[in-house]
């Protein structure tokens, strides 16, 4: 872990000064980030060759041994590791070290099957702490900041990630978890919050809750946004803009691989800066499994480099992205992450055209007399897929206009997106609203 620099360096394209919490560490030059990852890589395999059954298993059988592995582009010789490796593990089969060397456990929820569970030593949460301070002051939170954080407590990453990196930091933490929006608002008022750590629906939840009591937010101290745990549109960042008065900045991760805190846009907001000191990522065709070019759309797959209690080996994330290490303006020097289009499960094929809810969403965010919120029902009819789009008209829109609205928006679904949709126009509040990630696909298709 690299010491703490807080100067403020160059000026950037969203505004104001550059601000590095290791300078030395987020503008490497290139090649010298290479060689690390190159020396840190070895010291991975061999974790996991020497720790871990499964991965030790798949090495063997596909004739590979870590000092065996000279360049970076021989870790393509190495297999994937997958989610439900986690599950078919569990609880604890992952881990290269034995639980009494395991400071916290966190787990997923388990929604789609058994829950994965995740383990970190004493200098994996250091690390995990150290990154997320990196990327809250990329993306503009400073030490002294007042760091309201409604990510949620407990299992989920989110919370405990934010609030550890914010301390690293030196920010004041508020550590609100999710729920009892009214007093959230209240308390982002009261206590002069600067920085909002969120999911992206549930800050959208806030202004709404916030605007029907007759609070105008955008007259808080709130000046930076930090949302992630969910994909959000371009079109959503500019409605939580407007509607908060924050600078929406974008934060990745996943807790298999750490939790939040993996990439981060800086305040240029021109993609997610990777941690290449700490990570390996690759683009590949999900399809194929072959590298993309630089530039275009393919799966991003992530190999921890750090990571002491659960090295993961080539994860696929099923995260859609593209990948580009053009310099950015704000002059660090790892790759960018270029927003999360969606997830290879989760997109829909309507039709014969591949579809992914964020596409839908850009649509629909910021049309007029509809509200953000909306769901997604996918049934079958016939032989084929089929959509609903559920939207949430304004507060005062008169219902005699809901024909008209569900027209609009069916039209231009069809025209920027290439599908047919019926769309039903629901009164203000009939959408459920998420505290943690937003439901937006409700599938109703018979399981095969």
């Amino acid at each position: 872990m690299g010491a703490s620099n807080t100067s403020e360096i160059g000026v950037s394209k969203g505004g104001g000064a550059a601000s590095y919490f290791d300078q030395h560490a987020e503008t490497m030059p290139r090649e010298a980030l290479a060689a690390l990852q190159f020396e840190r890589l070895r010291k991975t395999l061999r974790n996991a060759y020497d720790n871990v059954p499964l991965h030790r298993r798949r090495m063997d059988q596909s004739g590979v041994i870590p000092e065996e592995v000279r360049t970076l582009e021989d870790l393509r010789r190495i297999p994937f590791t997958y989610k439900n490796d986690l599950r078919d593990h569990y609880p604890f089969g992952m881990f290269a070290r034995p639980l009494a060397g395991i400071a916290r456990l966190h787990a997923s929820s388990g929604t789609t099957g058994k829950a994965t569970v995740v383990g970190y030593t004493r200098d994996d949460i250091a690390t995990w702490a150290e990154l997320m301070a990196r990327s809250l002051q990329a993306a503009g939170a400073r030490a002294g900041d007042v760091i309201h954080n409604s990510y949620g407590y407990g299992l989920f990453t989110g919370g405990l990630g934010a609030h550890y990196g914010a301390e690293r930091l030196g920010a004041t933490v508020v550590p609100m978890s999710g729920g009892s929006t009214e007093r959230q608002i209240a308390l982002i008022m009261d206590l002069g919050a600067t920085v909002l750590c969120a999911t992206p629906s549930y800050a959208l939840a806030m202004a709404e809750v916030a605007e029907q009591q007759g609070i105008d937010m955008r007259k808080s101290q709130l000046r930076v946004g930090v949302f992630g745990a969910e994909p959000w549109s371009s079109a959503m960042r500019a409605e939580i803009e407007q509607r908060l008065g924050v600078r929406a900045i974008d934060i990745y991760g996943l807790s298999e691989i750490m939790g939040p805190g993996v990439a981060c846009e800086c305040v240029a907001q021109s993609g997610l800066h990777g941690w290449e000191d700490h990570f390996l990522f690759e683009l590949l065709d999900p399809e194929t499994q072959g590298p993309v070019s630089e530039g275009d759309a393919g799966e991003l797959v992530i190999t921890t480099l750090t990571k002491q209690a659960l090295p993961m080996l080539r994860y696929r994330t099923r995260d859609i992205t593209r990948l580009t290490t053009a310099p950015c303006d704000c002059g660090r020097t790892h790759l960018r992450i270029l927003r999360i289009t969606g997830r290879s499960d989760d997109m829909l094929i309507i039709r014969g055209v591949n579809v992914y809810p964020s596409q839908i969403e850009s649509v629909l965010v910021g049309r007029p007399m509809i509200s953000p919120h909306y769901q997604l029902v996918v049934e079958r009819r016939g032989t084929l897929d089929h959509v609903t789009i559920e939207v949430e008209a304004l507060v005062g829109v008169d219902a005699e206009a809901f024909p008209s609205i569900a027209r609009d928006v069916a039209r231009h679904v069809k025209s920027l997106i290439g599908i047919t949709t019926d769309v039903e126009v629901k009164l203000p509040g009939e959408i459920p609203r998420s505290q943690g990630k937003a439901v937006r696909v409700r599938d109703l298709r018979p399981k095969e």
